[in-house]
């Protein structure tokens, strides 16, 4: 089963990266590049959970989403085309001394099937360079989002 392990650094706050993560409207593939907005269904939200249809290309999940300790977001996979019960994304925000933000993220995959135990080969071998682009298209949209009006940097 493929755990995959990134760590990035941002300049937005943890309270901004975590707004952008529990963002569910539409749009949301803006941020996520394998959320399309075609699949994204809402089925419950609270005020420090989430219960999500997202996917793209085929491949979609259901993720319970607990942000209950905002600095540690985790989002279990309760239903998906392709990945079993034990799959889900951890995010942990570590705000920094100099006003950035460590974003850890870790990335499970079981495959439930013969489509998803082959992405999970994938997964294991190429993919966290796929997801490490993913992560860092995600940051850079969160950052652009939250940057003054006008400020192009």
């Amino acid at each position: 089963m493929p755990t995959i392990h990134l760590t990035e650094t941002t300049t937005a706050t943890p309270e901004q990266f975590l707004a952008g993560l529990t963002d569910f409207g539409p749009g949301r593939q803006e941020l996520f590049g394998n959320s399309s907005d075609k699949y994204l269904k809402v089925h419950e939200t609270g005020s420090t959970s989430a219960d999500v249809t997202e996917g793209s290309n085929g491949i979609w999940e259901r993720l319970k989403y607990d942000w209950s300790d905002p600095r540690h977001v985790t989002m279990t996979t309760i239903d998906s085309n392709t990945w079993g019960d034990r799959s889900g994304h951890t995010y942990t925000l570590t705000p920094q001394a100099d006003g950035t933000t460590q974003l850890t993220v870790d990335v499970v995959r079981e495959g439930k099937n013969l489509k998803g135990k082959a992405l999970g080969l994938l997964v294991g071998s190429i993919g966290k360079g796929v997801l490490r682009k993913a992560l860092k298209n995600t940051i850079k949209a969160v950052e652009a989002r939250n940057r003054p009006h006008g400020d192009t940097a």
